[in-house]
């Protein structure tokens, strides 16, 4: 299997981690009779030689050695290695270099497609199981692999590899449209009796996505009645158990899949392609989360966390199941739920007494210890307080009072809003007690300053301007802490008169920009401050964010900025989207000129759903003069989907900004205005 390794010149291949002098050794690892020895081979070819999904000319090299590997029986793990040929040939996402590359790869696996007829059929049902989408993405032409798939599912025994074959059917479907039919009737047939529940929802998820119309009129509680049955069968039988850890890459990815990993994957491809189907998916949810099997229920969790990211839905009920279970002896279960809830927000407010529950009788899950690093606000009182309930104020009251306080605790007051009033003077306290040269004087004073600028703690002031004029130069992040106190002194306004001379002193830094607005709100007096906020508006070399930064500063003077107009025409009429959706709103408000700037917002709020909240809160400062814009705040309420779904970088905080967004998208359109 290894005929003519050391003809090849490895030294002058290329991987993820340079020279691949390295993969014979790694080759000849995945054939070791050592498991420890097979898995850290394993880790080494996922972390070099197939790093991330890429792939190198020394990927290309090893196609054929790992196709030799795979059909040797005396080779343990070969599913490992079937599954790694199958993620080499994935060619998505590759470009330049790469793709010529991927493209080869995947030429010769189409070469040595034949292999995978032989695993197909292999002893080890695990290999069988890893070579079924092997047929449907190797092997041709589709009639042949339709046959294969066919007589395979009329022989396997093994549930796991059946379950495999309905999700290569469905894959067969959406590669070979010309040639569905025949695959859709055979997962019609694979969704009823009397095949078992487990195989039944493999076959309904993939009909959900290629076939929808299949579909049962009953579909949710069918699904749950099956879901229920498969947990019955597994709590008679028992759960396939763990193989022997090993100190690997591998395996530590493995030990963090879910316990219950093949119904996890069954549930999400169903998720998946219900898509907007919410009022289905929430009703589904709802029925895993009331399972009797935990593991049921800890694979619910984590799936409404998709759904909540993705689409606009209260979900009262699940939220409020999903708090039922921290109550859970399974630790998974509760760990799972408080990682959900904590995202939410407001959202998470059905689940609040159950939080408020947890916080009064559990003290021990007020703070996280964690291994390593400082100390954080636990999960259930961060995601309390996170739901606006006045009831997390005491209990952190009592947390402030105690021997162990986080730091990140004053990131939880803002949610609060004014019932965290009583926090203000014990936060304040240490405020001024924050050691002014320390490495963590950011990480301690920046969610202080958070807490007491979102209460206007003006009796604060003092220990704010401490700060900002006591840290020395080349503090850990002291840039950061200085733009956090300039901003809090800002929001203080005139009671922050004391700080002016300190503020003026920033007038030529890289602060520039939040020291002016500062001095603006607490002076009212723009002469001093357009002048720099221009500077920094036409500095082409500067900063864009900057740049940005004080388009939006001068949009918030309204028509004291008139002198910046030119400069923010400019800005509006080129550059990046964000940049040109600032600036035009900065114009509109400035001078009263919506015309010749409509299109570049509209343009904007279409090509980039992160200039929405910008957008919107423009709309609403103007008002009445606004309108010529609600049409789009209008869709936006109307629409079912998170502004940011599916967008790059898209994630689970994602889920509070787009709240945002929709409050301000109502007060606008009901005439209230945001500054």
């Amino acid at each position: 299997m290894f005929r003519g390794i050391d003809e090849v010149d490895w030294a002058s291949l290329r991987h993820a981690d340079g020279s691949a002098e390295d993969v014979p050794g790694l080759l000849r690892g995945l054939a070791s009779a050592d498991p420890v020895e097979r898995e850290s081979a394993l880790d080494g070819m996922y972390g070099a030689v197939h790093h991330q999904g890429g792939v190198y000319d020394a990927t290309l090299a090893c196609v054929p050695f790992l196709l030799a590997l795979a059909v040797r029986e005396e080779v343990r793990d070969r599913a490992g290695v079937v599954e790694l040929l199958v993620s080499i040939g994935d060619i998505a996402g590759h470009e330049g270099a790469a793709e010529d590359i991927a493209a080869r790869s995947l030429a010769a696996l189409h070469a040595g497609a034949d292999v995978f007829v032989r695993l197909a059929g292999d002893a080890d049902a695990e290999v069988r199981r890893a070579a079924a989408g092997a047929l449907v993405r190797f092997l041709g032409p589709p009639d042949r692999v339709l046959a294969l798939l066919r007589e395979r599912i009329t022989v396997e025994r093994d549930d796991r590899v059946l379950l495999a074959l309905a999700v290569s059917l469905g894959l067969f479907v959406e590669r070979h449209r010309g040639h569905a039919s025949e695959a859709v009737d055979l997962l019609a047939e694979l969704s009823g009796p009397p095949y078992g529940p487990g195989l039944r929802l493999a076959a309904l998820g993939q009909l959900a996505g290629c076939a929808p119309e299949l579909l049962p009129a009953n579909l949710v509680p069918a699904v749950v009645r099956l879901l229920r049955d498969r947990s019955g069968e597994h709590t008679r039988t028992g759960r396939a158990g763990d193989r022997p850890g090993t100190d690997t890459l591998a395996d530590r990815l493995r030990r963090l899949r879910p316990s219950d990993e093949e119904g996890s994957q069954l549930m999400r491809t169903l998720h998946s392609a219900l898509g907007s189907r919410v009022t289905d998916r929430v009703a589904l949810l709802c029925g895993q989360l009331t399972s009797p099997d935990p593991l049921d229920r800890c694979n619910a969790v984590w799936m409404s966390a998709g759904l909540f990211r993705e689409w606009r839905t209260s979900g009262a009920e699940p939220v409020g199941l999903i708090g039922a279970q921290l109550g859970a002896d399974e630790g998974r279960l509760h760990d799972a739920a408080v990682a959900v809830l904590v995202e939410l927000f407001e959202l998470a407010a059905p689940a609040a007494d159950h939080l408020h529950a947890l916080v009064t009788c559990r003290p021990e899950f007020r703070v996280r210890h964690g291994e390593r690093g400082a100390p954080t606000l636990g999960g259930p009182l961060k995601a309390l307080a996170g739901t606006g309930d006045p009831r997390a104020t005491p209990v952190l009251a009592e947390v402030l009072a105690g021997p162990v306080v986080p730091d990140d605790l004053g990131y939880a007051i803002p949610h609060l809003g004014p019932a965290a009033l009583p926090l203000a003077p014990a936060l304040r306290r240490r405020l001024a007690r924050v050691p002014l040269d320390g490495p963590g004087t950011y990480d301690r004073a920046a969610p202080l300053l958070s807490a007491l600028t979102a209460l206007g703690d003006a009796e604060s002031i003092p220990a704010v301007v401490r700060l900002l004029r006591g840290m020395p130069d080349g503090l850990r992040l002291r840039d950061a802490a200085t733009r956090a106190a300039v901003r809090a002194l800002g929001a203080f306004g005139g009671a922050a008169y004391e700080a002016i001379p300190d503020l003026r002193g920033l007038l030529e830094t890289d602060h520039a920009v939040v020291a002016a607005e500062a001095l603006w709100s607490i002076t009212g007096g723009s002469d001093a401050v357009v002048p720099v906020l221009l500077r920094e508006l036409t500095d082409t070399g500067g900063d864009r964010r900057r740049r940005a930064a004080a388009a939006d500063a001068l949009a918030r003077l309204g028509p004291a900025a008139r002198p910046a107009l030119p400069g923010l025409r400019r800005m509006a009429g080129s550059g990046a989207v964000r940049e040109r959706a600032t600036a035009a709103c900065a114009v509109w408000r400035i001078a009263g000129e919506p015309e010749q700037f409509l299109p570049v917002l509209r343009s904007a709020w279409a090509e980039d759903p992160r200039t929405r909240t910008t957008v919107a809160g423009c709309v609403a400062a103007l008002g009445p003069a606004g309108a010529s814009l609600h049409d789009l705040l209008r869709a936006e309420l109307a629409s079912p989907r998170r502004h940011r779904a599916g967008a790059r970088g898209y994630g689970s905080h994602d889920i509070h900004e787009d709240e945002g967004l929709l409050r301000v998208c109502r007060g606008a359109l009901a005439g209230v205005g945001h500054g």
